[in-house]
C-alpha cells in the first residue's frame, strides 16, 4: 500500500510540475520585432513607443520620471481608436 501511495504521490507531483512548467513557458517568449511596445535607445537618447508612434529624444528625462508625454501619447492613441470604433459602428 505504501508503494502505491508513493507512486501516486510522485505522479501527482510530476503532473503539477509539468503544469507549472507549461504555464511558465507560455508566459516567457521571444519578442519578435513586430511585438515590441517601446524602444529605449541610450546612445541616441531616444524613446519610441511603437503602438502610438511617439518618438522623442529625451530618454534621460523620461527615465527620471517625466512620463507625461509618453502617457499622453498612449491616451491620444486610445481616444483615436475609440472614436474610430464609434465611427465604424454608426455607419
Amino acid at each position: 500500500m505504501r508503494v502505491l501511495r508513493a507512486r501516486l504521490y510522485q505522479m501527482q507531483v510530476e503532473a503539477a510540475e509539468a503544469a507549472a512548467s507549461d504555464a511558465r513557458r507560455s508566459q516567457v517568449r521571444t519578442v519578435d520585432r513586430s511585438e515590441r511596445i517601446r524602444t529605449y535607445n541610450f546612445p541616441e537618447n531616444r524613446i519610441a513607443d511603437h503602438r502610438t508612434g511617439y518618438k522623442a529624444y529625451n530618454l534621460d528625462i523620461v527615465l527620471d520620471g517625466e512620463l507625461d508625454p509618453v502617457v499622453q501619447s498612449a491616451m491620444d492613441a486610445d481616444q483615436a481608436a475609440r472614436m474610430a470604433a464609434v465611427g465604424s459602428q454608426g455607419s
